[in-house]
């Protein structure tokens, strides 16, 4: 993926689709979602990962601290040791000539006295220059044994004085040799040997006083085992590992045992002779704190991510939800005031029409009306009844039309409103009184239910009239005969709600959004469509509203809330 693509992935992804529908509130629900929970997890988890670099890298010099302390102070016991046992044999070596030490008698007493101050001496030898040990004091029977292949009596020829590795000689067991060059008056070089035995330097390792899983030994630079080790086997054992570079000061570093285990390792190396000093902890062991206020930290993490992530898509759904209701609010308020503006165009236009019609249909009444008188006065004929009876079609024409200029000056707000204190269930039984006719030849099952307690309201009873009778004429028109057309009137602390119910043919989702414009109608032609258009605009203006159900094969429902108002002043 290049960069446009990413470009080009990320900016669909905060793109909001047009419109009001569920995708464009899901993609912002989404989107508004993602961010919070980025702006407060990510913050969140730098902190937490600083915090854990800062705590473990605290936690390692704590760690590394004391070991190597004890490091130090161990290598400095063995040095401190083998530098004694140094310093006594190279005494020995001045203070006694040749042919001194040359006397096992001589070199008994010595050996005997130095015993005495010196742990771990095991015997002492007197070699000349040839490496053949011409003296012996010690329990083994030495004497005469030539030393010149060893390459601890090379390394006393360079270098003067020597003290070497761990290794089994002669004798087969474990020991060290601290052997130092002496020189006779005649200039004849001769070597003074010691032997020492390694049990002082468990002793000084065991002080160290480690735990129970730990592991502490003496090797060589090479890697043999210089004492016995837990892991790693019997002195002069190879280590499986290759050591860090020398230093002598204690160095840390990490390493698997053979029991599969990971360790944490601090070694020294000393000045002379060329021994390492390694001490070994398990890290599990070191760090099981470290471990156990991990997990706190990471379940501490993880429920603050859960919860920072539920916190934050809860209140996004509840501001979208906000939102996605406030602009249904407003576009149900557009479509109100686009509504009201249609109403308020076509109810001027409606009375300009009814203005002008209403003047040549007061002409045409009045000379039909003549017309008509005339021919009542002439003699009975057939012309005069034919002549009679297309005048008074022509007056029944004209009545319809002033029905209809009438409507469009209620629908225009040209008719007078004139308040009064009157009883809403009294008007609906002057609307019925209208009605009873087709009642009967219809069959209609007309149910009353109307408020116990006169519903008395300050209104105008005229277009309340005219309201009511548009309801209840369309109930009428939507039942078959013997239809059931249910009345009822209630009261609140609002005013007064009137129902008109039927069990008609009911109305689709798309003839109730159209139910309230003018001249819309499905009467195929037969009516004007400005009836529930007036309705509508009557109820408003007396300050009510309507509400309609319908289902279609099942009915509709017309509920008509009218307020209290105000009582009229005398």
């Amino acid at each position: 993926m290049n960069m446009n693509e990413l470009r080009a992935r990320i900016r669909g992804f905060f793109a909001f689709p047009e419109g009001v529908d569920e995708t464009r509130y899901a993609h912002l629900k989404r989107n508004i979602g993602v961010l919070m929970v980025m702006v407060s997890i990510v913050p969140l988890c730098l902190m937490a990962l600083i915090n854990f670099h800062i705590y473990r890298s605290t936690l390692d010099r704590e760690l590394e601290a004391p070991m190597r302390g004890l490091v130090n102070k161990t290598k400095h016991s063995f040095e401190l040791y083998l530098r004694e046992r140094l310093s006594a044999v190279s005494f020995i070596a001045s203070a006694y000539s040749w042919d001194e030490l040359s006397t096992e008698e001589t070199l008994g007493r010595i050996f005997h006295i130095a015993k005495q101050e010196f742990e771990g001496l095991v015997d002492f030898g007197l070699i000349d220059e040839t490496g053949r040990q011409v003296a012996y004091v010690g329990p083994y029977n030495l004497k005469g044994k030539t030393y010149t292949d060893q390459p601890w009596f090379l390394q006393t020829r360079i270098r003067g004085s020597f003290i070497s590795d761990v290794f089994m000689g002669f004798r087969n067991v474990p020991h060290i040799v601290i052997a130092v060059e002496g020189h006779t008056a005649s200039g004849r070089i001769w070597v003074l040997r010691a032997t020492i035995n390694t049990d002082r330097f468990d002793e000084l390792i065991s002080h160290m006083d480690l735990d129970t899983g730990a592991d502490a030994f003496l090797t060589t630079s090479r890697g043999v085992l210089q004492t016995n080790s837990r892991l790693y086997g019997a002195t002069l054992s190879q280590l499986p590992f290759e050591l860090p570079s020398a230093s002598y000061q204690a160095n840390v570093f990490h390493v698997d045992g053979p029991d599969g285990k990971h360790y944490f390792a601090t070694c020294s190396a000393f000045v002379n002779p060329d021994f390492v000093l390694i001490a070994m902890r398990p890290v599990t062991d070191i760090v099981s704190s470290w471990y156990s206020l991990r997990t706190d930290l990471l379940m501490v993490l993880v429920g603050g991510v859960l919860l920072i992530a539920l916190v934050a898509f809860k209140l996004t759904d509840m501001l979208v939800q906000r939102v996605m209701d406030s602009d249904r609010s407003r576009e149900t308020a557009f479509r109100e005031i686009e509504h009201t503006h249609k109403l308020s165009s076509i109810g001027r236009l409606a009375a300009g029409v009814a203005h002008e019609i209403n003047n040549p249909l007061a002409i045409i009444n009045e000379k039909a009306g003549l017309m008509k008188d005339l021919l009542d006065r002439e003699p009975e004929s057939e012309i005069r009844s034919r002549l009679t009876k297309q005048i008074e079609g022509v007056l029944s024409s004209v009545s319809r039309c002033r029905v209809i200029t009438h409507r469009l000056l209620g629908f225009a707000r040209r008719m007078d409103v004139s308040i009064e204190q009157l009883d809403v269930n009294e008007v609906l039984r002057d609307v019925l009184g209208f009605l009873e006719k087709e009642v009967i030849k219809r069959s209609v099952d007309l149910r009353l239910d109307f408020a116990e307690v006169a519903p008395v309201i300050a209104s105008d009873r005229g277009q309340l009239q005219q309201v009511f009778l548009n309801i209840i004429a369309n109930a009428f028109e939507a039942i078959q005969d013997g239809g059931i057309i249910s009345i009822a009137s209630r009261t609140s602390d609002e005013g007064v709600s009137i129902t008109v119910q039927d069990n008609g043919c009911g109305m689709s989702s798309e003839t109730m959004s159209h139910l309230f414009e003018p001249f819309f109608t499905t009467k195929k032609g037969t009516g004007t469509g400005l009836g529930l258009s007036i309705t509508y605009g009557i109820i408003r203006k007396l300050g009510g509203r309507i509400d309609v159900q319908s289902e279609e094969g099942q009915g509709t429902t017309f509920t008509v809330h009218l307020p209290w108002g105000k009582r009229q002043e005398q």
